[in-house]
């Protein structure tokens, strides 16, 4: 998507507006929608490093460069604060033939069917469990809710045939070593927007908030929902974001978070060769920019300019930790190393 300066958005206030548990002035319950105005084209300049609450000029590794389960890219990430934990997914391994599968499967079927693989780590990076989920998506982004002594999974789920990513919310309790189908009675579905495609979901769950993001009509959205309300399938007063805010066209949206005020997005695209778009000395293409969910208005567009000598270096993911002194809005990067790709992260504080 094209850039959006701050006068590029019309703003209107239909209704209560639920953000973190602050109530703004409103009329009736019912939606809050941005829509994009006019396009203006140019690149938008920003003398502030900061984003949201978080500022982008330095990041700190959080994790070094880590293998996961599988030997494929990873595609997001999701923390346990309360149990030490980072969850993982990627697309399920090519050549796997699962216990109940006839023969091995390549990666053009798994990356179709919405196979994915899910690693649990510790936070210092060693593996302490995996799942198979199948028929869910492709792991844009997704979150984990510790209840008790149980880990609930939200996750993509009922993946469309034709692309692979998918259709709905989809939430499981977490069981090692399980393979699980989006078909089966454990997974509970939701389905917010209806005929919506791209489905996945992310949580606050210090603000007690559920953030969906998807595609309608070739434009990239948010919705924002009490968990609560989402929980118990009353989905009619939520908070929109249209347009596809701050992501342009020839960049990838990566993955996207809800903390406070703000939702984040992570856009960019993999270090090119020399002569691409987006070769190593360029710094690399990968933003965060921060929307102001009570006044609609964006809130910063910022370059990663983190660990620039990443071999590979493609964005993939983005969660807040609340675990440390200080709240951390936290991205990750697919990297290379040898026949197989790691995942490492890095954390921005306020």
């Amino acid at each position: 998507m094209p850039d959006m300066a701050d006068n590029q958005l019309l703003f209107s206030r239909r209704t209560l507006l639920f953000a973190g548990g602050v109530v703004a002035a409103g009329t009736a319950v019912g939606s809050l929608v941005w829509e994009r105005g006019p396009e203006t084209g140019g690149e938008e300049e920003h003398t502030s490093p900061i984003a949201g609450e978080f500022d982008i000029r330095s990041g700190t590794e959080l994790l070094a460069p880590t293998r996961l389960f599988n030997t494929t890219g990873p595609q997001s990430f999701a923390f346990d604060d309360a149990n030490g934990l980072i969850f993982t997914l990627q697309t399920l391994q090519a050549g796997i033939r699962l216990s109940d599968e006839d023969e091995p499967v390549d990666a053009d079927g798994r990356k179709g069917a919405g196979d994915m693989c899910l690693t649990r780590l510790t936070s210092a990076g060693k593996v302490t469990g995996h799942m198979y989920l199948r028929g869910f998506g492709h792991g844009i982004s997704f979150a984990v809710e510790p209840v008790g002594k149980r880990t609930y999974l939200w996750v993509e789920g009922r993946a469309d045939p034709k692309t692979g990513y998918g259709r709905s919310v989809a939430r499981t309790p977490f069981k090692d070593g399980a393979i699980l189908d989006s078909s089966d009675p454990a997974v509970t579905h939701y389905d917010p927007v209806p005929g919506a495609s791209d489905v996945s979901p992310s949580l606050d769950l210090a603000g007690g908030r559920v953030l969906v993001s998807y595609e309608e009509d070739d434009e990239q959205r948010f919705a924002v929902y009490q968990m609560v309300d989402f929980l118990a399938g009353h989905t009619e007063s939520a908070q929109f974001v249209k347009a596809g805010v701050q992501v342009r066209e020839e960049e990838w949206f990566q993955g996207c978070a809800l903390y406070g005020n703000f939702i984040y997005v992570l856009t960019g695209n993999p270090y090119t060769d020399k002569k691409g778009d987006n070769p190593r000395k360029s710094g690399g293409n990968t933003f965060i920019s921060a929307i102001d969910v009570l006044t609609g208005k964006p809130q910063g567009r910022q370059r990663v300019t983190v660990a620039p000598d990443l071999p590979y270096r493609e964005p993939e993911g983005m969660a807040v930790t609340l675990a440390g002194a200080r709240p951390g809005l936290c991205i990750g990067f697919s990297v290379k190393n040898e026949d197989r790709r790691e995942l490492t992260l890095y954390r921005f504080t306020g």
